[in-house]
């Protein structure tokens, strides 16, 4: 029998630190089970290199990330998402692209990272806490998920 893997697509603006920061831990910590993606209703262009480095120095692989728009997943022949999440308040009061096979969907309110002002270790700190905050919520989502399916 073949597993099967449910696409995940995480949202919030700009694409460059929370839903890339979703996107490396769910796709390390899924063992398979997931496949994540993300994007931005107004993507900055590129991840912002404190998340980069944040991923990195926890372990995550950091070539593949960029910062693009959800318009690259809207194509009916595009990759089928079968949950979609918002990770910033900004990209769930906006107006969504319909999905094709209208998948279910979440919304998970992050701080933005890269707003925060402040001294170089400080920001090292909040980036750090926005991950850990991430990083149990996916945690907490997988082990639901192991009983009630996607949206569990």
């Amino acid at each position: 029998m073949t597993a099967t893997v449910t696409n995940v697509l995480f949202i919030c603006t700009g694409n460059s630190c929370r839903s890339i920061m979703a996107e490396a831990i769910l796709t390390h910590l899924s063992g398979g089970r997931y496949c994540a993606y993300s994007a931005g209703s107004h993507p900055a262009g590129l991840v912002n290199p404190n998340t980069l480095e944040l991923l990195a120095a926890r372990g995550h692989d950091i070539a593949g990330f960029s910062s693009k728009s959800w318009d690259n997943f809207t194509s009916p022949d595009g990759v089928k998402m079968e949950l979609i999440i918002t990770v910033c308040d900004n990209a769930a009061g906006e107006i969504c692209p319909v999905w094709p096979g209208h998948p279910a969907n979440a919304h998970w309110p992050f701080a933005d990272p890269a707003v925060f002002r402040g001294s170089v270790d400080e920001i090292r700190t909040h980036y750090a806490e926005v991950y850990e905050r991430i990083d149990a919520r996916i945690k907490k989502f997988l082990n639901a998920g192991k009983d009630a399916g996607p949206t569990g």
